[in-house]
């Protein structure tokens, strides 16, 4: 997660440029179904508005509110996990609260069915709180304080950082259009609609909303074609845009709890260490070996891998993050691993659900869901987009 990602709250200026170059030099009219709700805005216009209040701010506004992500991405029944990782945000409905007071005043709170987790950053202390085993872990740092740790906490499911992913692909293969009678959480707002213009996507249209009063998206919708329904959206069901009252950021362990300490190691400037430079190479030669077929939303990447590869890779990093377990945090905090996730019985789940394909390409294994195709070749190649079968098999083609 780059630094400062769950902080910054606008769209980036860069966004702005994006999408200017999407619509060019002619306006792009509001539309207006009944009387509107907020002046009438060009894409040009929202977009601008939008940076120039992430640049007054410099950062996120004091805010609480509830975040809701949904996915329904039509994978197959996906392993149990035991908290809200990564792994478990490719299905059902999953919930956080937030409180945003300053650059060192934090709290996230992860509820799940029967427990609740909070991460509190205050000041010069941060604790982790995790109501299933009623323990309560002080974050020790050393290299670097609470209210950076703050700036880099996860942010899977904030809109903010989907509309930064969202907004990377408008571009002159995208339609867009905006609307200026939206509600998100009680709420006007305009909504920035983003549609392929290429058949070959699994897209039909992606829908931002950004608040009618400061511009912070409140909202990222993907709709895949065929589907009434999201696919996949993040956003908040309640949120007030005032300073949080400082007890929110206040600790103290409940009674009969468990309390322990724990270090959260960070490299000092210039302390790379081993693994960190293995870390590097690694992500430098990947980067390398990654072909991109076609572009726009109907691009491809292609990869050298085999299941044997794709097994080995689940296998390192599950012992990876063991280390970290160890070494930064219980299993299930947002410092040690994934919540007990295990990546290569989501890996086993997937390939089970594929599907044997051939053609004057090859051979292999066709996996299909509602926003992507992946094609993984019995030559050793791994080819993944958001697009259709034919799409990803005429990818396969190109050598």
């Amino acid at each position: 997660m780059r630094r400062g990602t769950f902080v910054r709250w606008g769209v980036p200026i860069a966004a702005a440029a994006v999408i200017g170059a999407a619509i060019g030099a002619g306006p792009v009219v509001a539309a207006v179904s009944g009387d509107p709700v907020l002046p009438e805005r060009s894409a040009q216009q929202l977009l601008a508005d939008a940076a120039a209040a992430a640049q007054k701010t410099e950062g996120m506004l004091p805010m609480s509110g509830t975040v809701q992500q949904t996915a329904s991405l039509g994978l197959p029944a996906l392993p149990a996990t035991s908290s809200a990782g990564p792994l478990s945000l490719l299905s059902g409905s999953h919930e956080v609260k937030v409180w945003y007071g300053a650059g060192d005043k934090l709290r996230v709170a992860m509820p799940t069915q029967m427990n609740e987790t909070n991460l509190i950053v205050n000041g010069d202390q941060a604790w982790y709180f995790d109501s299933a085993t009623n323990t309560a872990t002080k974050i020790i740092y050393n290299g670097k304080r609470p209210h950076d740790a703050a700036e880099t906490a996860p942010a899977e499911l904030t809109p903010q950082a989907a509309a930064e992913k969202v907004l990377a692909q408008a571009d002159e293969h995208t339609a867009v259009s905006v609307t200026n009678t939206a509600e998100v959480a009680g709420r006007p707002a305009y909504q920035l609609v983003l549609k392929p213009k290429d058949a070959g996507s699994l897209v039909e249209e992606v829908r931002l909303a950004l608040d009618g009063e400061n511009f912070v998206p409140l909202q990222v919708q993907v709709f895949a074609k065929g589907s009434a329904e999201p696919a996949f959206q993040v956003g908040f069901t309640q949120v007030t845009f005032t300073p949080p009252a400082p007890e929110n950021f206040a600790f103290t362990p409940p009674a009969g709890a468990k309390v322990e300490e724990k270090k959260l190691t960070a490299p000092q400037e210039g302390e790379g260490g081993e693994r960190a430079e293995e870390h590097r190479e690694e992500a430098r030669k990947a980067a390398e070996e990654v072909k991109i077929v076609g572009d726009g939303w109907t691009s491809v990447a292609v990869l050298p891998a085999s299941v044997a590869d794709l097994k080995a890779q689940d296998g390192r990093q599950a012992g990876e993050q063991g280390e970290q377990g160890e070494q930064q945090g219980d299993d299930g905090s947002p410092f040690g691993g994934d919540g007990g996730a295990d990546p290569a019985a989501l890996l086993e789940t997937v390939l089970k659900s594929a599907t044997p394909v051939s053609g004057p390409w090859g051979s292999g294994k066709l996996i299909t869901t509602k926003l992507a195709t992946v094609l993984l070749t019995d030559d050793g190649r791994l080819l993944v987009g958001a697009v259709t079968p034919e799409e990803i098999t005429k990818a396969a083609g190109v050598r």
